[in-house]
């Protein structure tokens, strides 16, 4: 198709490099540093691309551990992308899940939202502006916007799942925490690509609307990525200055 997602085409690789056993059953891949550098591709895109192939039942994606790839069929893949019903889930992997499902339902929705809708996404346009920092009423704005255009969808089973989503987004602590971080540093990029998705809702161009809703996932999770790569080099510096103290320590008693 003309408008193939790239994480598909970069899922497709993947595979057919499992087919020809350069990733053997049960090994781990590379890194998405080294994926996305290898693919040329970002590592968004090639997060995007696991998530599908643990889907098709290719890979298992192991939170804390790794990408690795599935046994044959009946073991280790069979029950992978059901365990429990509610597990435990980063910020990252939660907001690549939303950004999957939000980005269909607003395709979906741009052909069929009412007038009605629209200007309901405007009100909250305009409400997310006066919740300024306000964390708690700002969560609450964001919610109901999303939900809005996935009630506009009319697909139940989607409305279902991204509700389901936005109760980890609500109620997942370390989720609330990892959001609270780096909200209030993107509030202005945060509202211009609310409105680009409403925009294109009312133009009714479901690809323009799936390419905005996408797009603001995208920054979300580079911004993730980010903040995940300083909150490591902070530890790094922490555990070099207690060991420099340490070794001051024993240098003076010496």
């Amino acid at each position: 198709m003309a408008d193939r997602r790239l994480f598909e085409e970069i899922a497709d690789k993947i595979a057919d490099m499992v087919r020809a056993g350069e990733f053997p059953p049960g090994s781990r891949l590379p890194g998405e540093r080294e994926m996305s550098e290898r693919l040329g591709v970002s590592r968004v895109t090639v997060r995007e691309a696991e998530i599908a192939l643990q889907a098709r039942g290719t890979l298992r994606i192991r939170a804390g551990s790794g990408v690795y790839v599935c046994g044959p069929a009946g073991s280790d893949s069979a029950g992978a992308a059901l365990e429990g019903a509610l597990p435990t889930v980063s910020a990252f992997e939660l907001t690549e899940a939303r950004s999957l499902f939000e980005s269909e339902a607003a395709a979906l929705a741009a052909p069929i939202i009412s007038d009605a809708d629209l200007a309901k996404l405007d009100d909250l346009l305009a409400q997310m502006v006066a919740a300024g920092e306000d964390d708690a009423r700002s969560t609450a704005v964001d919610r109901e916007f999303h939900m809005t255009i996935a009630a506009a969808s009319g697909n139940r089973v989607i409305i279902h799942t991204i509700k389901t989503l936005w109760k980890f987004r609500m109620e997942d602590p370390e989720v609330r925490r990892t959001h609270q971080s780096i909200c209030h540093h993107d509030g202005d990029a945060r509202q211009a690509e609310h409105v680009a998705v409403v925009e294109a809702l009312r133009r009714r161009d479901p690809k323009a609307a799936r390419q905005a809703m996408r797009l603001h996932f995208s920054r979300l999770l580079e911004s993730m990525l980010d903040a995940t790569e300083q909150q490591e080099r902070l530890e790094l510096e922490r555990k070099a200055a207690e060991s420099r103290q340490r070794f001051l320590m024993t240098a003076r008693m010496g």
